[in-house]
């Protein structure tokens, strides 16, 4: 139900600090799937489970409202709703007011490279005979930069698509006092077109660094020491670069790890 002039949430975290960076023991759960019952209020439950394991944080897998309800939520139609298939918007900021009281995180991961057909951010500006975005899309390219897209790409370079970020940047981190974000598919963040190549995907690209350098500062300026979180596996270069600049990148240790649960050197 749509509802004018709400109520602002009564928070009572205020003696908070947010973990430091370094000390991240990130949690990552699919609400969907970690609870029979589905809900913010039941997940908000099971906090005193999630703090025994001495985690720090907790990330979420994509709950902004996505297609249908049974997905992992990289389907996303709406960027600023949480999705109602888990429970209300009070529900929601009364979970993160009572992770934050015991000092657990609150990360959302969310997926900014694309956006279903059925956002209006796609049927504002569609090419039905094609099926695709129309090539005046203020927000989306006709035909995706990259090899790894999936359903609409956006073009991170147009100054609607930053607008658009800088907005839900802004509406996360305020409205709901998340933590910070985990990127999803980061790399696509890219108007350099390879085409299929994956390998010249992954070269170095100065528009990518400028554009995530100016999300990263958009996020501290709204929530100082927020976690900018990337999914890249790009190259040394270019993500040495990101982590100097103060955010964090996804690291592939799945080889060593099963060799090491293997007993092997």
């Amino acid at each position: 139900v749509f509802q004018s002039n709400q109520s602002d949430f009564a928070w009572t975290d205020e003696n908070y600090e947010r973990p430091e960076k370094e000390q991240l023991i990130v949690y990552e759960l699919l609400l969907r799937d970690f609870l029979g019952t589905h809900s913010y209020q039941a997940l908000k439950d099971t906090l005193d489970y999630l703090e025994n394991l001495n985690i720090s944080a907790i990330e979420l897998m994509p709950i902004n409202e996505f297609e249908g309800n049974e997905s992992w939520g990289y389907n996303p139609m709406y960027f600023f709703a949480p999705d109602k298939y888990y429970g209300t918007k009070q529900k929601l900021q009364e979970f993160i007011d009572e992770a934050h009281k015991k000092g657990i995180a609150i990360i959302l991961d969310i997926a900014l490279n694309h956006v279903t057909g059925n956002s209006p951010l796609a049927q504002l500006y569609w090419d039905g005979t094609n099926n695709q975005p129309t090539n005046n899309n203020p927000w989306l390219n006709p035909t995706p930069k990259h090899p790894f897209n999936v359903f609409n790409d956006f073009n991170h370079e147009s100054a609607a698509t930053k607008y658009h970020v800088y907005r839900f940047i802004r509406h996360w981190l305020s409205v709901y006092k998340v933590d910070g974000f985990r990127w999803d598919l980061s790399k696509g963040f890219t108007q350099v077109n390879s085409g299929s190549n994956v390998g010249a995907w992954g070269n170095y690209d100065a528009s990518r660094i400028a554009i995530w350098k100016n999300y990263y500062d958009s996020m501290q300026a709204v929530a100082p020491g927020s976690y900018c979180i990337l999914e890249h596996f790009g190259g040394d270069q270019e993500e040495i670069e990101l982590a100097n600049y103060g955010m964090l990148l996804w690291n592939n240790l799945n080889y060593e790890s099963n060799q090491n649960t293997m007993g092997y050197i």
